[in-house]
Parts: structure tokens; C-alpha cells; sequence
């Protein structure tokens, strides 16, 4: 394979992924399949630092699919892939970084790669190079080889696209759970500020009792508050608690890395865990443990606290 190029660094993609390109000009319904570029895989500029890359392609390397292709019309994507030290399907790489491969074994036919028709391993490769502290290239390829030929077959694309799409997904809800975090951390912040600046206030304002003349001061009354202001206060802190709080269901419910089935367990949670919501979309929560961990937790396994 060639050295990696590299692309300006102020070349990002953010929700869209690369394609292939087409050859110039008007193409018929039948030049179409011999114009696509098959075998040039895909790479990328993104705006993440390298650790964060690396953590999202674990994910993605780990949950066993290669999507953007498929052996049956019913299908979404391959499964029972698994990831693996090497491959012999590509050749070795030289050009420094991180590799990574992932390789299912006996796909039937998988769905666009050139000319294939027979049982064989569909495997990917992954390359992860920093270029900055805020700037990483990724670089994937797929091949398909052929068991009894060992003929090999080149992608036209949609393997590598679909990838990197699952790698980009899980670094926007990694940046969404960051950004959500601070925000919250900021708004807890600047309550607790407004509480001091009013408490100080009201200090300043306590009327100072005039002085008797004896060396004893009178004392000052307080006032007590009133039953229905206790009761006010008490349904204020169960209706936020309501809002902002959350308890396991039941057990076998684990914290996750990012908002999918697929991504990597940080730790398990036991019926009755209370947590503490971050984010909220329509399935999952982005939630922090009394531990401080913070990761998301699907909404159905979680219950209000009463």
C-alpha cells in the first residue's frame, strides 16, 4: 500500500463520511459498477484528539458487525466478526500508527466487493496517526478473499464509509457527554454562587438592634417558618429529585461508553443505584454515579426515585 496522505488540517467531516469517487463524464446503467473506484479505501482528517479516536474505534473494532455490506437482502450488515492481532489479507503496514483489524470468517458472498461470489473472509483494517493534539487521520480499508481461490476481492467503498460512521457517532456522543458535563458543572456552579451572594445580602440587611445602655445586649428574635413553608420546600426537592434523579431497575444493567447496545461496558450498575441524569435523549440517559463515573444508561432500565 502507499505512505498515508496527509490532509490539511483544517479538513474535518462532521456527520458525513467520504465516498468513492466516479469516473468523469455521463455514465450508463451498465458503465456504473466498472467506474466505481474499487480497492482505494477511505481516510480522514478528524477534529478529535487521538485518545478519544482510539476509544471510539475500540468500540467499533469490539461489537462484532461490518456494516455496508451483507450476505442476505434481509440483513443489515455482517456479524459474528471479531477483532484480531493481524491479517494476512492486507499487506503489512510500515507507515507508523496505530493498526487494527477486525475479520469475519465464511461471509457468503458479501455484498460490494468486485465480483464476488463465493465463501471467504471479509476482513478491515483500521490506521489511527495523530497529527496534532487536536487532529487525527484515520484510514480504513476492507477486502474480501475468496477461501478455495484465495482470490481477492476490492471493496468499492461502502464498508469503509459505514465504519467510519460508527467511529464518528460514538465520538459526537463522547464531545455531547463532555460539553453536557460542563455545562452542568458551570449552572452548579453559578447556583451556588447566587445562594452565597443572596445569604450575604441578606445578612447586610439584619436590622442591628439599638443598644440598652447595659453591658448585656438583647438578643435577637428569630423568626421560625411557618409548617406550609417546610412543606413547600420538601415537595420542591422531591419534585427535583424527580427530574434529575434515576434508580437501576433491576441487575445486569451496565454504565456504557456511548448511547448504543454495542458500546464498551464501563462498569455494572446493581438494582437500586441511584444516578444522576446529565443528558437526556429519547432512549438513553447520559448519567453520573455517586462515584463520579460518568456514561449512559438505556431509559428503560431506569426508574424514577419516589
Amino acid at each position: 500500500m502507499g505512505s498515508l496522505r496527509r490532509l490539511p488540517g483544517s479538513f474535518a467531516i462532521f456527520g458525513l463520511v467520504l465516498t468513492v469517487g466516479l469516473s468523469p463524464g455521463r455514465l450508463n446503467a451498465n458503465d456504473k459498477k466498472d467506474a466505481l473506484q474499487y480497492g482505494e479505501g477511505f481516510i480522514v482528517n478528524v477534529p478529535y484528539a487521538e485518545a478519544d479516536v482510539l476509544k471510539a474505534l475500540d468500540d467499533v473494532v469490539q461489537n462484532g458487525k461490518i456494516r455496508g455490506t451483507k450476505e442476505y437482502n434481509k440483513d443489515e450488515f455482517v456479524d459474528n466478526a471479531t477483532m484480531v492481532d493481524s491479517s494476512t489479507l492486507f499487506p503489512a503496514w510500515t507507515d507508523g500508527g496505530k493498526v487494527y483489524y477486525k475479520e469475519r470468517l465464511h461471509a457468503l458472498d458479501p455484498r460490494n466487493f468486485k465480483d464476488s461470489n463465493d465463501v471467504g473472509t471479509l476482513a478491515v483494517r483500521y490506521v489511527v496517526m495523530r497529527q496534532d493534539d487536536k487532529h487525527t487521520v484515520v484510514r480504513i480499508d476492507a477486502i474480501f478473499v475468496e477461501e478455495f481461490r484465495h482470490k481477492a476481492h476490492a471493496s468499492d467503498g461502502s464498508v469503509e464509509n459505514a465504519e467510519y460512521k460508527e467511529i464518528h457517532d460514538r465520538l459526537e456522543a463522547m464531545q455531547l457527554m463532555r460539553d453536557q458535563t460542563a455545562e452542568a458543572e458551570k449552572q452548579k456552579q453559578e447556583a451556588e454562587q447566587r445562594k452565597f451572594d443572596t445569604g450575604a445580602e441578606e445578612s447586610s440587611a439584619m436590622p442591628i438592634e439599638p443598644s440598652s445602655g447595659s453591658s448585656a445586649s438583647r438578643p435577637q428574635e428569630t423568626v421560625v417558618p411557618e409548617s406550609s413553608s417546610v412543606d413547600d420546600l420538601k415537595k420542591r426537592v422531591h419534585e427535583l429529585q424527580q427530574q434529575t434523579e434515576r434508580r437501576v431497575k433491576r441487575a445486569g444493567t451496565f454504565l456504557k461508553s456511548a448511547p448504543f447496545r454495542t458500546a464498551a461496558d464501563l462498569q455494572p450498575l446493581n438494582a437500586g443505584t441511584e444516578v444522576l441524569i446529565m443528558i437526556s435523549t429519547p432512549y438513553w440517559y447520559g448519567v453520573e454515579t455517586h462515584g463520579g463515573q460518568h456514561g449512559w444508561v438505556f431509559r428503560d432500565d431506569l426508574e424514577e426515585v419516589q
